[in-house]
């Protein structure tokens, strides 16, 4: 996959770069037919000549507004180039494990969730970082609830079959991608969107009756704006004030009528100028989705929620987006820099009556497909990033989900966020209700790293991802870590309390009956040796008798001796010191570790360890 998105970003580069001698070219053809147009008005303005200023500046704006749009045209080609150069840069350091410039997600992150803080799902060099591909803040939170909440069998394996089918679309997927990037904002709110398309209309039951006026209104302006230029036209020797007073006078009334409107006008423009944004990406998103044929029920399932009601859902969205930019062009009265030019339209032709009619109308027709509208995209995007990293990474494999209780079954497990060229794997196998597996090992020689291997692959597996494994056969659990406790001065909290309210979070769990698999990481290291023994021995006791298993890493060898006494596996990870030189070689051993390392590690690190301490 690396040389595919190698050749997409070469091939990009080139495709951006093409555009550059037409946009310049269009840039200085713009200038002159507004220098031209210009000179040419002014002389015939000078002698007294209005119908070839009119036609001048007709014909002058029309090759204008021509040459504009072909250069607009050609900046949003050019910009979805740019982005698809973006898309394929990015897979290209997620490939390499650099995600420093990714969103983290942080925002999802709790530290009282079951596994999301211990298990690097969400911050600095994360697995949210890794996976996400999506444009919106709603698909972005989707993505976060299915990475911070285990789905059940059916629903696993429903994604499963939607993301091995994304996978193969590199093509589709990059173009889905883009096609919500140009609207990429951290402002936006979908939940407020939703919120203002669900208030109850206000003018819409008055629908006739403010039409009929509205539309006399504009009538009458029309015929008192015509009166004035066909008099500044062809009679301007003859033209006096009295040829503007009606015009002035509808003007008039069509502002105290315009009054009435004004509230709802300024609250469609404040409730909806933050989700421009989103409006467009929304639509963008779902015409690409549109016009693409799938082959499994999930994602043909999604696709039809997009035509429902006959009518297909980016036209309706943007029908929306069409309605709600002419209002952004009024502004509101504390809008700086308001728009004039509307100001002035809208006294002559009551535009924010029409527009607020339409916005109730679309409302109205849309309010209850809106919501499935938007979770569908969100489903798309989720999946397709799950796909994005499903692609990237071909050699991962698609976990079987079985009905056999209290199951882990791995083959060359690895972590995903460690480089692959660093990456060290290892077979895991456990089974059976009240299970626990006791890794021992030397300091830094990855046993906690591997109590996250297999907690981040589960996270992958119960979200419906490949797993870092060539095999992986898995039980629907629920993941429960306590490894990174520390102190909390703002709550007064030690790092000893704070691993104690993780463990009584944890027995909570277990004792609702749900199949739980916990990771403890260096149990009670807060205490004393004595303290921490009779803990861990007694916690080991209740939870194999409770609706769990798990793993446990320690230091503590009396603690790992009690596979003697109760059904604990025991493994370790080994180090081996030659010459004073210490090396890992991060492998999984059956047994307990029989070298330690730490007093080695101090004596490195300047501290002189005493050959007999039985003297002092």
């Amino acid at each position: 996959m690396k040389e595919i998105y190698q050749d997409k970003v070469q091939a990009y580069k080139l495709s951006a770069a093409s555009f550059l001698p037409e946009l310049n070219s269009l840039s200085y053809t713009r200038l002159t037919i507004f220098l031209m147009t210009g000179i040419l008005i002014m002389l015939f303005a000078a002698s007294g000549w209005i119908i070839p200023v009119v036609l001048t500046a007709a014909i002058g704006a029309t090759w204008f507004a021509f040459t504009l749009r072909r250069y607009n045209l050609l900046t949003a080609d050019k910009k979805r180039v740019e982005f698809l150069l973006q898309i394929n840069e990015a897979e290209l350091l997620r490939m390499h494990n650099d995600l420093s410039t990714f969103p983290t997600g942080a925002q999802f992150l709790s530290r009282r969730h079951d596994y999301a803080a211990d298990l690097d799902v969400f911050g600095h060099h994360a697995l949210f970082q890794l996976l996400n591909r999506t444009t919106t803040g709603s698909g972005e939170r989707l993505l976060a609830d299915w990475l911070s909440a285990p789905a059940d069998r059916q629903t696993i394996t429903g994604r499963q079959a939607a993301v091995r089918e994304l996978a193969d679309k590199l093509d589709w997927r990059q173009k889905f991608q883009a096609s919500g990037m140009p609207f990429h904002s951290t402002n936006s709110d979908h939940d407020l969107l939703l919120k203002w398309i669900e208030e109850a209309p206000q003018f819409l039951p008055s629908r006739k009756r403010l039409l009929t006026t509205s539309l006399s209104l504009a009538v009458v302006s029309s015929l008192a704006l015509g009166w004035f230029l066909y008099h500044f036209l062809f009679h301007l020797r003859d033209l006096t004030g009295i040829h503007l007073l009606p015009l002035i006078g509808i003007a008039i009334i069509n502002a105290i009528y315009l009054r009435k409107f004004r509230h709802a006008a300024e609250d469609i423009i404040v409730s909806t100028q933050r989700n421009m944004g989103i409006i467009g990406a929304y639509q963008s998103l779902i015409k690409t989705a549109e016009k693409q044929q799938f082959e499994t029920k999930e994602l043909n399932d999604l696709q039809a929620a997009f035509g429902q009601t006959g009518t297909k859902a980016s036209a309706e969205i943007g029908t929306l987006k069409r309605i709600l930019e002419m209002f952004q062009q009024k502004g509101t009265r504390n809008t700086i820099g308001k728009n004039a030019f509307y100001g002035m339209l809208n006294n002559l032709w009551l535009i924010d009556v029409h527009l607020i009619l339409k916005t109730e109308e679309w409302k109205s027709r849309n309010r209850a497909q809106i919501g499935p509208w938007i979770a569908a995209v969100s489903e798309l995007e989720a999946l397709a990033s799950i796909a994005g990293f499903a692609c990237s990474n071909p050699q991962y494999v698609f976990p079987e989900i079985t009905t056999e209780p209290y199951l882990i079954d791995f083959k060359t497990v690895g972590h995903p966020l460690l480089k692959q060229e660093k990456r060290i794997s290892n077979d895991f196998t456990m089974h059976g209700r009240g299970a626990t597996t006791m890794i021992t090992g030397s300091n830094m020689a990855g046993k906690s790293t591997f109590l996250r291997t297999v907690g981040i692959n589960l996270v992958l597996a119960f979200m419906g991802a490949p797993c870092c494994a060539s095999y992986a056969r898995v039980s629907p659990l629920r993941v429960f870590t306590s490894m990174r406790t520390q102190d909390n001065l703002e709550e007064s909290v030690s790092s000893f309390y704070a691993e104690l309210q993780r463990i009584e979070q944890l027995l909570k769990l277990v004792g609702e009956g749900e199949p739980i698999f916990f990771l403890l990481d260096e149990m009670f290291k807060g205490t004393n040796s004595q303290d921490r023994f009779r803990g861990g021995v007694s916690l080991i006791r209740q939870l194999s008798e409770l609706n769990a298993f798990g793993m446990i890493s320690t230091h503590d060898l009396d603690l790992a001796q009690l596979t003697k006494d109760l059904a604990i596996g025991n493994f370790s990870f080994n180090s081996t010191i030659r010459d004073g030189q210490i090396s890992f070689d991060y492998r999984l051993t059956p047994g307990i570790c029989t070298d330690f390392n730490a007093s080695e590690l101090m004596k490195r690190s300047g501290i002189r360890i005493l050959s007999d301490i039985g003297s002092l």
